[in-house]
């Protein structure tokens, strides 16, 4: 396992979880089997993948850290970056864990959001803002195309929160560990209209995205889109696709 030497590299935004209470916490919001197969995005030193390991082993994990990679010589490791990894090489029913990098959760999340029918559950550490994004109702500031593209895809729950301590070297932020579970049906989301909508947030729905029969579908137009739950999301993508 790689040592605590290791010198945590800005560039890939490592931020080691050490703290065992909070990596034991981790552990038992899984209730893992040892059939589970998990996958574990950015082990890092390997805190967290020990406790994994002591449960399953059917693990393999994600680590574009060739310094880091090469420490973790028991496990299967897929040296490669999270944010261009196929998820599909995995069995359906994987169990995705990590403590993902702050700098690119956010396009790793919309990333993921696409194999939702194909795993089991992720619980992530993710910084405070992000996962409050992720669970955000509608017509809140928070809400945004984030919380849609996850929403309509997946029942999430904040699990915790984490204390900056627990980390070496200390973020800069709050974080907590979130549960994303996918939904029984999967529903298509048109990731264009999204964009389109979420980054004229503060006009109209008739200027931010003009061309739709909102009557036709029973949505006012003159909402903002922050103001659309995640399901008006759903019905406005199957009338732009048929």
């Amino acid at each position: 396992m790689p040592s605590s030497s290791h010198r945590p590299r800005k560039r890939f935004g490592q931020h080691f979880l050490h703290d065992p209470r909070v990596l034991e916490k981790i552990v038992d919001a899984l209730s893992l089997k040892s059939s589970d197969f998990v996958v574990e995005i950015g082990p890092g030193e390997g805190a967290l993948t020990r406790l994994l390991f002591e449960k399953t082993k059917n693990l393999e994990v994600i680590e574009i850290d060739r310094d880091l990679a090469a420490q973790l010589g028991r496990h299967k490791v897929h040296v490669a970056d999270a944010l261009e990894f196929d998820y599909s090489v995995f069995p359906r029913g994987a169990r995705i864990v990590g403590n993902l990098p702050y700098n690119i959760s956010t396009p790793l999340l919309f990333h993921l959001a696409r194999y939702a029918d194909r795993v089991r559950d992720m619980h992530f550490m993710l910084q405070l803002e992000v996962v409050e994004r992720m669970v955000a109702a509608h017509s809140t500031p928070e809400y945004g195309r984030l919380s849609v593209a996850l929403q309509a895809r997946f029942k999430m729950k904040k699990l915790f929160n984490v204390s900056k301590g627990a980390f070496r070297p200390p973020p800069k932020v709050e974080s907590a560990v979130v549960r994303l579970e996918p939904l029984p049906e999967q529903r298509k989301l048109d990731d264009d209209l999204l964009r389109r909508a979420f980054s004229a947030r503060r006009k109209t729905l008739r200027n931010a995205l003009p061309g739709i029969d909102f009557a036709a579908l029973g949505i006012d137009a003159g909402l903002r889109p922050e103001n659309l739950s995640p399901e008006d999301y759903v019905r406005l993508s199957m009338n732009s696709i048929l």
